[in-house]
C-alpha cells in the first residue's frame, strides 16, 4: 500500500524535540562492523528504510543484525559470503561503501552498481581508482563490480580530485586492516567521515586526521567489536529549523551540535532567525516572516549541506526578497522545484542555478516526492501552506527521517500519515 501525508498548514510550532540519529554516520559505520570480532552496539541509530536495507546485506552476507530499543546489535563473526545481489544495492546509494569493508575481510567482492535517488552521475571511479591503488584488481562488466586482492590490500598514497565522502569511506574501510600506512589527501571533512573514524579507532583502529583534509591510516592486524553512539543528523536538525522558519515559530531541538550546523545557523541568522544553542541544544527562534538571504552555495563541509538545500529553499520561498541557490554537488538537485510552484512558490532554474522569488503565502496542493532531501522540503513548504495538502512519495522521506510526522506532530503540526 502506498502510503501518504496530509498536511494542514499554517500551524504554529513549539515545543522540544530530540534529534535522532545520523542516517549517513549509520550507514558507514554499519558497513564497517564487517572488520570486527564480537557484538558491535551502536546507540542512536535510527529506524529507516535505509538502515533495514542495511541490515539486510549483512544477514545476507551471515552477519546478525537488528534494532533494539533505539540500538544496532550488530555481530559478523559468521560472514561466510562477499557477494551483494543486485536486488539489495539497488535499495540505496550508499550501498557501495560495503565495497571496501568486504574487499578487506574476505580477500574479494562481488557487487553491483547502487541505486537509490536519482541526483544525476555520482560515478565510483573514485573509489575503484583508489582501490586500485592498493592492489586490489578490479573487473568492471555489465553493471557487474568484480574485486579481489588475494594477497590483502596494500597502504597507498591517494590523492582524490573531488572530497567524496563515499569514496573518503571506502578507503578508510580498506585501509583500516591493510599492510602499511594510507594517506588520503583532499579528503572529505564531513562530521559523518570523523564519526566513522571515531568508532573504528575504538575497535583498534590506528586513523589521524579525521575532519580534516589529510587523513592517515595506519594498517592493524584486527579489530574488536565495540559500543558506540552514532553522532546527530544535522540534516534532520536543519530540516527543523526550517520547518519552525517557515512557520515563525520558536522550538528547541536536544541532542545537536553546533558546530556540525555552522553553515546553515549562518544562513538562518542572515534570514532574521534566532539560534541560541549551549550543552547539545538549541533553542530556535524564527520572525513572522523571513528575510530573503541573498546567495547559498552548496559545497562539501564545512560549507553549506547539499542535503540541507531543499527544506531551506522551502523556507526562503515565503521568505521577503529574493534568495539565489547554486548547486554545486549535484545535477539533479533541484527535482522539487516543479511541486514547490504547484504550491505557489515563485522559483526560476536555469542549470545549477534556482532563483526563488518570495512569494506573501503558499496554498495547499497534491504534490509529489522524487527523492529524499526533496520530500523534506516539501512537507516543509506544505507546513507554511494555506489549507490541506496531499504528499506522496514519502517512501523517499522515510529513508532518512523517522517517523517524521510523529515528531512534527508533537511540536503542533498537523500532519497524518494515511
Amino acid at each position: 500500500m502506498v502510503s501518504r501525508y496530509i498536511i494542514n498548514g499554517r500551524k504554529k510550532l513549539s515545543g522540544e524535540v530530540e534529534v535522532q540519529g545520523s542516517k549517513n554516520s549509520s550507514l558507514p559505520i554499519l558497513a564497517a562492523t564487517l572488520l570486527t570480532k564480537g557484538e558491535n552496539v551502536l546507540f542512536n541509530c535510527p529506524r529507516l528504510s535505509d538502515i533495514e536495507a542495511a541490515f539486510g546485506i549483512l544477514r545476507y552476507l551471515g552477519c546478525e543484525a537488528k534494532l533494539q530499543n533505539g540500538a544496532a546489535l550488530v555481530n559478523c563473526g559468521n560472514l561466510r559470503k562477499y557477494d551483494i545481489p543486485d536486488a539489495f544495492m539497488r535499495e540505496m546509494r550508499g550501498s557501495i561503501v560495503f565495497l571496501g569493508a568486504l574487499l578487506s575481510r574476505c580477500g574479494k567482492a562481488l557487487l553491483t552498481f547502487p541505486g537509490g535517488c536519482e541526483l544525476g552521475p555520482r560515478p565510483i571511479d573514485l573509489h575503484l581508482k583508489a582501490l586500485r591503488a592498493m592492489g586490489a584488481t578490479i573487473t568492471e562488466r555489465y553493471g557487474i563490480i568484480e574485486c579481489s586482492a588475494a594477497d590483502g590490500l596494500i597502504g597507498a598514497p591517494i590523492a582524490l580530485s573531488f572530497p567524496s565522502v563515499g569514496a573518503t569511506e571506502n578507503i578508510i574501510l580498506a585501509a583500516a586492516l591493510a599492510k602499511g600506512t594510507t594517506t588520503i589527501t583532499n579528503a572529505a571533512r564531513e562530521p559523518e567521515v570523523s564519526d566513522l573514524c571515531d568508532y573504528l579507532n575504538s575497535c583498534g583502529a590506528d586513523i589521524h586526521g579525521a575532519g580534516e583534509g589529510t587523513i592517515v591510516i595506519n594498517g592493524v592486524s584486527s579489530l574488536s567489536a565495540v559500543s558506540h553512539t552514532i553522532i546527530p543528523d544535522r540534516i534532520v536538525a536543519a530540516t527543523l529549523m526550517s520547518a519552525a522558519a517557515v512557520t515563525g515559530s520558536e522550538i528547541y531541538l536536544e541532542g545537536i551540535s553546533k558546530t556540525h550546523l555552522g553553515a546553515v545557523i549562518s544562513v538562518f541568522d542572515e534570514a532574521g532567525c534566532e539560534s541560541v544553542c549551549r550543552e547539545g541544544c538549541m533553542r530556535f527562534k524564527a520572525p513572522e516572516r523571513l528575510r530573503a538571504v541573498s546567495l547559498i552555495r552548496t559545497m562539501p563541509y564545512p560549507g553549506f549541506p547539499t542535503d540541507a538545500q531543499a527544506p531551506v529553499m522551502s523556507a526562503s520561498a515565503v521568505s521577503e526578497g529574493s534568495t539565489v541557490f547554486v548547486e554545486n554537488i549535484f545535477e539533479n538537485r533541484f527535482k522539487h522545484v516543479g511541486e514547490l510552484c504547484r504550491l505557489g512558490a515563485e522559483i526560476n532554474v536555469e542549470g545549477k542555478v534556482a532563483v526563488v522569488k518570495g512569494v506573501d503565502r503558499l496554498y495547499g496542493a497534491r504534490i509529489e516526492a522524487q527523492d529524499l532531501r526533496g520530500a523534506a522540503g516539501l512537507l516543509v513548504a506544505a507546513l507554511a501552506a494555506e489549507g490541506e495538502s496531499e504528499l506522496s512519495g514519502i517512501n523517499y522521506l522515510e529513508r532518512g527521517y523517522e517517523s517524521f510526522e510523529q515528531t512534527l506532530a508533537s511540536l503542533g503540526a498537523d500532519v497524518v500519515k494515511i
